[in-house]
């Protein structure tokens, strides 16, 4: 079973693929939608639920997203039939970094998806060359809430602490008009929600011949967190604008 494979099972409880509650996805959505008629773009959207979520919100809103994964954009297109929301979202399957567009976006946001550009400034970089005039970015990603470990660093990869992150974004010309960081009940949650789903299906799935790999990796997945990282890594999401010179 390849890593998309793993990444649906993990996330079927939890489509926000982010340690976020649906509060704070409504609410940073609300401070980034001020007047309901906006154009968002999601680079990385993946299944595209910040996506279906702004766009039930706001019924004027317009949307786009772009991703890589044929499979996340097919659950996108259905899960916007289903809420009747496909006339006004727009999927892409192509790289991030390629995607172009004839107009800006009053919100681009990518969540949990730096990674994908290497790192958050590129990620940044990559959302300016969209954004209107007076737009937001909703970008989310980690940071080290105190020493970690040699291993976390080795599992996890770069992070600064939250100061330092905070202090690298404004460097880069961005001002954060609000932010969320989330709570160890959120970052529990979300941990227990993606290895529990995956072991979930391993047991549910006993004959099929993936069963016993995705079990141990469940296991795996669930021990690193526990005894690596739990302690030291967090996870905030900015709502910025670019600050004028």
């Amino acid at each position: 079973m390849n890593r998309e494979q793993i990444s649906a099972l993990a996330h079927a409880e939890h489509p926000i693929k982010s340690p976020l509650d649906d509060d704070s996805v409504r609410q940073l959505l609300e401070r980034c939608l001020p007047h309901g008629d906006e154009r968002v773009l999601d680079l990385g959207c993946g299944g595209g639920e910040w996506l279906l979520r702004a766009l039930a919100m706001h019924p004027q809103l317009e949307a786009e997203g772009v991703d890589i994964s044929e499979g996340d954009l097919a659950q996108a297109r259905q899960a916007a039939v289903r809420l009747g929301v496909q006339e006004r979202l727009v999927l892409h399957q192509r790289e991030a970094e390629e995607f172009t567009s004839p107009h800006p976006f009053d919100l681009v946001l990518s969540v949990g998806a730096a990674h994908a550009f290497g790192g958050l400034l590129p990620t940044l970089a990559a959302a300016r060359k969209h954004l209107a005039p007076g737009g937001h970015v909703l970008i989310g990603d980690g940071f080290w809430e105190r020493e970690p470990a040699p291993e976390a660093v080795e599992m996890l990869g770069e992070f600064a602490d939250l100061a330092t992150t905070v202090d690298r974004v404004a460097a880069d010309g961005w001002t954060a008009v609000h932010g969320h960081v989330s709570s160890r009940s959120e970052l529990d949650a979300y941990e227990w929600s993606c290895w529990g789903s995956l072991a979930a299906w391993a047991l549910d799935h006993p004959a099929h011949p993936d069963s016993a790999q995705v079990l141990g990796t469940a296991a795996t997945r669930r021990s690193e967190w526990l005894r690596v990282y739990r302690e030291t890594w967090g996870f905030v999401t900015l709502v910025l604008r670019r600050t004028s010179r």
